[in-house]
């Protein structure tokens, strides 16, 4: 698996996590729990990672849609 993007923003992730859907693009959401440590008040960023194979394809679904990636 490699880091595709990270971001405390919940509506990036969620954009993002549509469009490797809708293109058949396996994602995880990392760091999801950390939000029950820190409060829910998003000062640690989640990371969304693809598998090695399809990261390629996937940046250039981020980068074609204006995905913020850092």
């Amino acid at each position: 698996m490699k880091e595709l993007l990270r971001s405390t923003d919940p509506t990036v992730l969620a954009f993002a996590s549509a469009l490797l859907e809708g293109e058949d693009i396996d994602c995880f959401e990392m760091d999801v729990n950390m939000s029950i440590l820190e409060g829910g008040i998003g000062i640690f960023p989640r990371r969304l990672l693809v598998r090695a194979k399809d990261f390629d394809r996937a940046m250039r679904v981020m980068r074609d849609n204006e995905v913020p990636l850092r």
